[in-house]
């Protein structure tokens, strides 16, 4: 194989399907990013079996073949040439000669042909989104799934796709964040789980240009995300979803609409209190013109009133404010609803058309 391409066409591929590449395997073959140059096409694939992805970059073929590279090596090599054309060439042995400039590298490599191949998709059951509209849903429900839990369902969100309106919903056992958008065109009802590491990588992968359509297929086992020059294959998560339509109670005997930056940048200035570490719960005390924020750590104390309105009961109710912060973080509105029932249930952050919701347990505290 011998291909000739610009160092920012190859990196900008190598950064791409490095994010499949898993960190630790059994399987050196899959530390490797695989190079196929066929039919004038090249293409970069890094697969970790669960996670798969497959890009484009331009270049020229003068030979065609297919080799694989350990990700590490390679990645920090180009990353390291000077930003000119760089030469790949590969012999029968699998050593790679990549050449930029004066610089000169040799690199072993393993045979293309032992490189796991990403699942083939029949590419029949397909819905269409815009790649804002797919970074901006992720980007708002993503922070609601947990770190790391031996629920998969945790670690995923839900897809919920109903004639031309899609529902993501992602959950932590703490918090729920639910989006609905309205597709360009009517589905077939669809209802997945999609691994959350997939996601986050989808969100950092697409340009979130809003005249350009991502095409996600759907399978039993797998869903394809095609975008303009990459394709993203990734396992599903088996199993039944929660009940979250439970969980998000109308019930309320408190709204309060408040300004968003208002409120965010109280309970930010709170948080200066916090050593590293440290959990301490912020306490709202909603009365009828203002919701006074208060946060007490071994550091010291702040206490601050924000305005607001309120309708329904005086409540004094406290949250973890990470978890405040997070939410209101992703929301674009100036003024925002909240709902509570009591200092014991959720509050609930959502618009007049259920476009958003946000579900938040308080925690207890002590005056």
């Amino acid at each position: 194989m011998r291909i000739v391409c610009s160092k920012a066409n190859l990196l900008n591929g190598v950064n791409i399907v490095s994010k499949a590449v898993p960190s630790k395997t059994s399987m050196s073959i899959l530390q490797c990013i695989l190079i196929k140059a066929e039919k004038g096409v090249i293409t970069l694939t890094g697969n970790d079996t669960e996670l798969g992805i497959e890009t484009i970059i331009e270049g020229t073929i003068v030979e065609e073949g297919k080799i694989a590279l350990d990700a590490k090596f390679f990645s920090e090599i180009v990353r390291k040439l000077p930003d000119n054309e760089v030469e790949l060439e590969s012999d029968e042995k699998f050593v790679t000669n990549i050449k930029c400039e004066k610089a000169l590298f040799n690199l072993i490599g393993k045979d293309g042909e032992d490189f796991t191949a990403l699942p083939k998709i029949s590419k029949t059951d397909s819905v269409v989104i815009s790649e804002l509209s797919l970074r901006e849903i992720i980007r708002q429900t993503i922070f609601c799934l947990a770190d790391s839990n031996a629920n998969q369902m945790m670690c995923s969100e839900l897809f919920q796709i109903s004639n031309d309106v899609l529902k993501v919903v992602a959950l932590d056992g703490y918090r729920i964040g639910y989006r609905k958008i309205n597709l360009k065109n009517s589905y077939p009802d669809i209802k997945v789980m999609i691994p959350g590491k997939t996601l986050n990588e989808i969100s950092r992968i697409v340009s979130g240009d809003a005249n350009k359509d991502v095409i996600i297929y759907f399978e039993k086992n797998h869903v394809l995300f095609e975008l303009e020059n990459t394709t993203i294959v990734s396992r599903l998560v088996e199993g039944n979803y929660f009940n979250y339509e439970q969980m998000l109670n109308t019930d309320y005997e408190t709204k309060i609409n408040v300004n968003k930056k208002d409120l965010y940048e109280s309970i930010d200035r709170g948080t200066l209190l916090l050593r590293e570490g440290e959990s301490k719960p912020i306490v709202l005390s909603v009365t009828d013109e203002k919701i006074n924020i208060s946060i007490k750590t071994m550091v010291g104390k702040m206490e601050e009133d924000v305005n607001a309105t309120k309708s329904g009961k005086d409540l004094e109710i406290a949250f973890r404010p990470k978890f405040f912060l997070d939410v209101l973080k992703v929301l674009d509105e100036e003024e925002i609803d909240m709902y509570m029932l009591n200092a014991k249930s959720p509050c609930i952050i959502r618009d007049e058309g259920d476009n958003y919701i946000y579900f938040i347990l308080p925690v207890n505290f002590i005056r």
